[in-house]
């Protein structure tokens, strides 16, 4: 089982990601971070990547309701939205899956809301990826 779930995109990197944050808003997400891990690697290594950001997303209802449950459930939070683009100019966005990610505390009352949270994702991805 692949750990993410992910679309192309065939707007504009910056179009991209315009669009990947409101569909999050329209499924309840906040986007708490965003990291350009491309203007780091610049930064810090002097490396020219192509454009790769990650948005830390997080939907407060869920996330109450699961921290409820599992109080170390932070360290997975929040869900991981990537939007980057290939060197061939095509823009791809990705979103880590929760049902993998939430497996791993071995806490089987998440399941739930794992698939709740995957199912949000996933309209977000297929929003983005017929924008």
């Amino acid at each position: 089982m692949a750990y993410y779930i992910e679309t192309s995109s065939k707007q504009s990197f910056d179009k991209t990601i315009e669009t990947t944050v409101a569909a999050l808003a329209e499924a309840g997400f906040g986007v708490l971070s965003e990291i350009d891990v491309a203007g780091t690697l610049k930064k810090k290594l002097n490396l020219d990547k192509p454009p790769y950001r990650i948005l830390g997303a997080c939907n407060p209802n869920v996330a109450h309701q699961a921290l409820d449950m599992e109080h170390n459930l932070g360290v997975l939070l929040p869900c991981n939205v990537i939007v980057r683009q290939e060197t061939d100019g095509s823009v791809k966005v990705a979103a880590v899956d929760p049902l993998v990610q939430l497996s791993k505390t071995g806490n089987a009352a998440l399941e739930p809301i794992a698939a709740q949270v995957r199912t949000l994702l996933q309209g977000v991805i297929d929003k983005v990826g017929k924008a």
